[in-house]
């Protein structure tokens, strides 16, 4: 009898083991009682483009589709801890959520500059997004989603803010005609900028406009939507098209511990909204972009656009001279390059 005792004890352990992670397992695809609270501090503030839109439509889409089961808090560059440390702060969890460009133009995270956006790569946001996901010959969201793994990040927002052009006091019709400007540029458009025979200048993002109007530098390269909001057309002349980049991106990461706190249910609803906002966001800094561009005309600019034989000159020239830079950077991002340069192979842009 006592044997029987012990065995039948012994049975109902090894149900009740099995029991509670089921049933915890099923609670993990329902909607959670309690609320979790996000702070969301970018790289920069809402004087940028990327503050209204971008982020902004993401966080009301996030908490819409958890049915407020997350409550985002959004706060500007340097409330909680300067731009420049965001990304690491959200990393070692200082910050719950972080925007940026390639990580403030992949210092931190090389693979990143893969999602930021090539020199002369993707025409457009559509193209962007076949690229990085929609096709299941390139993936290559995936390298960079692995990257931000294990960097303890968790990827969940993208949004391209169109061409980020040369705002200039001169008038740029070929490569050639950057030979010697200097220009202010950071990471990949520095590498651009350099290759192109001009003089990459580093500097803040504050610092910008007193350069250009005092000649310190020749111009800059920035999101044409940012035209207006960083008062640029007041000190430049010329937007050249498409820049050095036709579709520049915008990433949103979440410190990977928060993200694996959350159950399925929100998780799969964070995922469900990562294209639905991509697309939603880089529709709006599309029409930013031409708002922007005739802001320049109204105050006595114009807009330059590159002819075709010359975009497809300087993309050769890029893919020879600046992709190979970033390829370097890691293995990872050496194969994502491959992918990209396959990519515009294919659909006939090489």
């Amino acid at each position: 009898m006592k044997k029987r005792l012990v065995e039948l004890l012994a049975v109902l352990c090894i149900l009740g083991i099995f029991a509670v992670p089921a049933a915890l397992a099923a609670g993990d695809n329902e909607k959670p009682d309690k609320v979790t609270k996000w702070v969301f501090q970018p790289c920069f503030d809402s004087s940028d483009a990327g503050w209204a839109n971008g982020i902004v439509p993401w966080i009301k889409a996030v908490e819409e589709a958890t049915e407020g089961t997350i409550k985002i808090e959004l706060q500007p560059a340097g409330a909680i801890t300067s731009g420049s440390e965001a990304f690491g702060a959200t990393a070692a969890g200082m910050l719950d959520v972080y925007a940026g460009w390639a990580t403030v133009y992949g210092g931190d995270m090389p693979e990143g500059m893969l999602a930021f956006g090539m020199a002369m790569g993707a025409n457009n946001w559509r193209d962007s997004w076949a690229a990085m996901f929609g096709d299941p010959k390139y993936r290559i969201g995936d390298i960079v989603q692995k990257a931000a793994n294990d960097r303890n990040l968790q990827w969940v927002g993208w949004t391209s803010q169109g061409p980020n052009a040369m705002f200039t006091k001169f008038p740029v019709n070929k490569w050639e005609d950057l030979s010697g400007k200097k220009m202010r540029a950071g990471g990949p458009h520095a590498l651009f900028h350099a290759a192109m025979g001009g003089a990459p200048v580093s500097m803040g993002g504050g610092d910008i406009y007193t350069a250009i109007k005092l000649g310190t530098i020749d111009g800059t390269y920035w999101d044409t939507g940012g035209i207006d909001d960083m008062a640029f057309h007041e000190v430049i002349k010329y937007a050249i098209m498409p820049g050095w980049c036709p579709s520049q991106h915008q990433e949103i990461y979440v410190n990977l511990d928060k993200w694996n706190a959350l159950n399925q249910w929100q998780r799969d609803r964070i995922n469900g909204v990562f294209m639905s906002t991509y697309f939603e966001t880089s529709r709006m800094h599309d029409e930013g972009v031409e708002e922007a561009k005739q802001i320049l005309i109204d105050a006595g600019g114009e807009v330059i656009y590159m002819s075709e034989e010359e975009v497809k000159r300087m993309r050769e020239k890029a893919i020879a001279d600046v992709w190979p830079k970033v390829a370097e950077k890691s293995e990872a991002a050496a194969k994502g390059v491959a992918l990209w340069k396959q990519f515009l192979m294919d659909i006939g842009e090489l």
